[in-house]
């Protein structure tokens, strides 16, 4: 399957081997026990530990984040979930973790969490590598590239490099990218990890979160503690997901394009400063982007002069929503300054990039520019 391209990797991801009057999809499982005699080496037991439809998602993102190999994937009930499942999991007391200090803005309550387990966390920029300067004595080195909300993107296979020859585990937070943007494992990386609540599912209706990685020793690890937290999708969430996968590449090729289209307008405007996009000629991440990623995603982010500018451009706007979400098939914008704890100006927005036609969503955006000012 690896030699397919990604439309038919997506729609066909994961499916079971055809059965005769089955469907192609099944539908989800609702089931908290299953039949059970004897001794339990079956794979399906009990609802928190096993679930068809899970089966079938997990194997289906395994496909797209590494296709034609054998990988293990666990679901979550959240991104945030996954995020911590993997950190959580292999941290010790004792244990130094390396963390970006301008990642997801959840991420400092992870930090907190595992200070108060006795794990040192060092932090440094996504931007130039600045991470490989804190690898000594480490035990794991999170990346998350491109950055939310910055957009910062650093050398994936650098810091791989130096992180293996440190001893050094390596997870990557592949949300605004999707595997059809980037492959993390591909890159070296022992863990993929995304929140599919954002451009995997892409419909805006979904909480989700998955963790990929190739060795099974570090999958279980995962597993075990999605197990002992209970972290778990819901069937009807998991096959929703799997059902939203089909579309991913008609939705990522329409979006990124978009997105490319409205950096490139963004940048003739002289009211637009701090204007990023991985995929525009000219930004600081380009060249490294240019060389690990396959889409540059579907979220671009600029500066307006205030608050009130923002916050006018934002009422103005009518086919965008006020909405704090990203990788959606409607286009989403805020500005993030609103929620803390981001070091962004009072006029930063995050404006994610739909499926609407290019130049309706454009002369949306250059009109509500324009009444902002």
């Amino acid at each position: 399957m690896n030699t397919t391209g990604d439309g038919t990797r997506a729609v066909r991801a994961g499916l079971p081997e055809p059965q005769q009057y089955e469907p192609t999809l099944p539908g989800p499982v609702f089931a908290a026990h299953f039949h059970l005699s004897g001794d339990p080496v079956g794979p399906y037991t009990y609802g928190r530990d096993t679930n068809p439809t899970w089966t079938h998602l997990e194997r289906a993102i395994g496909e797209l984040e590494a296709p034609g190999e054998e990988v293990g994937t666990t679901v979550f009930a959240s991104g945030m979930a996954a995020v911590s499942a993997v950190l959580l999991s292999q941290a010790r007391t004792g244990d130094i973790v390396v963390l970006p200090d301008d990642g997801y803005q959840a991420l400092p309550l992870v930090r907190e969490q595992l200070e108060a387990y006795g794990v040192e966390v060092r932090t440094a920029p996504t931007g130039g590598d600045a991470q490989l300067e804190l690898l000594d004595g480490a035990k794991l080195l999170w990346i998350e590239t491109p950055s939310n909300p910055g957009l910062d993107v650093c050398d994936v296979r650098r810091l791989v490099e130096a992180a293996h020859t440190a001893g050094v585990l390596v997870a990557v937070d592949n949300t605004l990218a999707t595997p059809l943007g980037q492959r993390p494992l591909g890159l070296g990386a022992d863990f993929s990890v995304a929140s599919d609540t954002k451009g995997l599912t892409g419909h805006g209706d979904i909480l989700l979160g998955h963790v990929t990685c190739r060795d099974p020793e570090l999958i279980e690890g995962v597993r075990r503690w999605r197990k002992v937290v209970g972290a778990i999708p819901g069937p009807m969430e998991a096959w929703l997901a799997h059902r939203s996968l089909a579309t991913l590449q008609l939705r990522i090729d329409r979006q990124c394009a978009t997105a490319s289209l409205l950096a490139e307008a963004l940048a003739e405007r002289t009211d637009v400063t701090g204007l990023r996009y991985p995929g525009l000629p000219g930004d600081p991440s380009y060249p490294v982007a240019m060389r690990q990623m396959r889409r540059f995603g579907s979220v671009v982010s600029f500066v307006l002069a205030d608050k009130g500018t923002a916050e006018r451009f934002l009422a103005a706007v009518r086919l965008v929503d006020d909405a704090t979400s990203f990788g959606g098939l409607r286009s989403t914008a805020e500005r993030r300054a609103r929620w803390g704890g981001d070091a962004v100006p009072e006029g930063f927005i995050r404006f994610s990039v739909g499926a609407e036609d290019p130049d309706d969503l454009l002369a949306d955006v250059e009109r509500a520019l324009d009444a902002a000012r």
